[in-house]
């Protein structure tokens, strides 16, 4: 879609651009508003907990488009981008994204529901190390690489289900976070019935992943016209691109007083990169995903270590995730990042 609005876009004035870039982040700005809203109100009509919200309704909306990328991708054969798309949306969520949120204000922690879901989000990581690896052959691991087979992607589709109505039994078994929430909330949430409210959560969703598929190709001209060298800009814009609709949804939550909404959206977007995203990808292909031995070497390791910090984070944590973790995560993000793109210049 980006490389169709591309097209659509490059012969237009800069003027226009500039506009479409205002308008594209005003509806970012109000989706998210709108979003937060509707999830808010959906927990409180279901009495589920708001970060279960955000782990799985939010979660597979705002990864859907990454989904349906990876999957072109490795229809099209570019299985190694399905699978980067995964891995790389899981160091930024994790890492950036919650750091930052963190570090606008402390988050509000359900710890033992965290805890479970955190531990389903390092497990899921751990899985798809372990589907990749070469069994066969071990000593091949950092050069050959390995293959995440289609069979194994059609079990990740099915333990996406099973994480979906887990997380859900797990809510239902605590007492609800939506007890505190305001009266206008409460008032919203009796006025619809839930499946209006899960409408409006569906159309706000789907207005943030439009305005984000619209705005990167648009920023991605205007920076070329300025003089950004084309690799700058594929390396940052088109990385923090599939990223975009957590990243809104989780600052908008926080500004919002709903830090739970963003936590659950972040640790389930991870779980989803891998059973959803990946999952789904490796199931549309014959071939399975190519995990090729870079994977191995840096990306697999970066990924379980950026989790882990997370995981310990939760651990040491009361009941919010406050600034100081926020610094640590972002600061995991950075020095990751950087030794990607130092790695990457010396492979080249």
């Amino acid at each position: 879609m980006e490389q169709w609005i591309e097209h659509l876009i490059i012969g237009l004035p800069s003027l226009v651009l500039f506009l479409i870039i205002v308008v594209t982040l005003y509806t970012l700005g109000k989706g998210a508003d709108w979003l937060v809203d509707e999830a808010v109100a959906l927990s409180t009509r279901w009495g589920l907990g708001k970060a279960v919200i955000g782990a799985t309704i939010v979660s597979v909306g705002t990864t859907t488009p990454e989904a349906a990328v990876s999957v072109l991708s490795a229809i099209q054969g570019k299985p190694g981008l399905a699978l980067g798309n995964a891995v790389g949306s899981i160091i930024c969520d994790t890492g950036l994204i919650i750091g930052l949120a963190s570090l606008i204000a402390p988050l509000p922690l359900n710890r033992q529901l965290a805890s479970r879901l955190s531990n389903v989000q390092v497990g899921a990581g751990i899985l798809l190390v372990a589907a990749c690896f070469p069994w066969a052959s071990p000593t091949k691991v950092f050069t050959q690489g390995g293959v995440l087979a289609q069979l194994v992607g059609v079990v990740f589709v099915v333990l996406l289900g099973l994480y979906i109505w887990q997380s859900i039994r797990w809510a239902s078994s605590m007492p609800s976070d939506t007890e505190d929430t305001e009266d206008t909330e409460d008032t919203h949430a009796e006025e619809g019935n839930a499946f209006g409210i899960l409408a409006k959560l569906i159309g706000s969703i789907a207005i943030i992943v439009v305005s984000a598929q619209i705005l990167i190709p648009v920023v991605s001209v205007m920076a070329e016209r300025i003089g950004v060298p084309k690799h700058i800009i594929s390396a940052t814009l088109v990385a923090f691109g599939t990223s975009l609709p957590e990243l809104v949804t989780a600052i908008t939550a926080v500004r919002r007083g709903h830090g739970e909404l963003a936590v659950g959206n972040i640790i389930g977007a991870d779980i989803l990169n891998v059973l959803f995203v990946a999952g789904v990808s490796a199931a549309a292909t014959q071939g399975g995903l190519q995990a090729d031995g870079q994977f191995f070497q840096f990306l697999f390791p970066a990924m379980l270590f950026i989790l882990i910090v997370f995981r310990c984070g939760i651990f040491v944590s009361g009941d919010q995730l406050k600034r100081p973790f926020g610094i640590v995560l972002v600061a995991t993000w950075l020095l990751v990042t950087i030794l990607s793109y130092v790695l990457s210049i010396e492979m080249h």
